[in-house]
C-alpha cells in the first residue's frame, strides 16, 4: 500500500458522517441509498441529502472501505475493512518502529 492510498483511507475516516456510515454497514450490512438515508434521519441525525450521502459514499468507494453490487436497478453497499486494517497495520508499525528509535 502506498502513501496515496494510506491518505485516501485516512481523509475518508476523518469526517463523523463517513464514520457513521461505516457503523452503519458494519451493523447492516448490504444496504442502499435508501436504506443509509433512512437510518440517518432515524437514529435521530442530521438529515443530509441524498447527494451528500451519495459523496460520502463515493469517497469511501474510492478509499476501497466499500464495494458496489447491484440488486437489478438497486445499488447495494457493503463495507470492506481490510484496507483499513492493512492501512492501521502499516502505519502504526511505522510509527511505533520509529518512537523505540528516535
Amino acid at each position: 500500500m502506498n502513501d496515496d492510498e494510506l491518505d485516501r483511507i485516512f481523509r475518508a475516516l476523518a469526517d463523523p458522517t463517513r464514520r457513521k456510515i461505516i457503523d452503519r454497514l458494519r451493523e447492516q450490512p448490504d444496504q442502499s441509498l435508501f436504506q443509509i438515508c433512512a437510518m440517518s434521519v432515524a437514529e435521530g441525525g442530521k438529515a443530509l441529502s441524498r447527494q451528500a450521502i451519495t459523496q460520502h459514499l463515493d469517497m469511501l468507494q474510492n478509499a476501497g472501505l466499500l464495494h458496489v453490487s447491484w440488486s437489478g436497478r438497486t445499488k447495494i453497499h457493503s463495507l470492506d475493512l481490510k484496507p483499513l486494517r492493512e492501512a492501521a497495520d502499516i502505519w502504526f508499525r511505522k510509527h511505533l518502529l520509529e518512537g523505540e528509535n528516535p
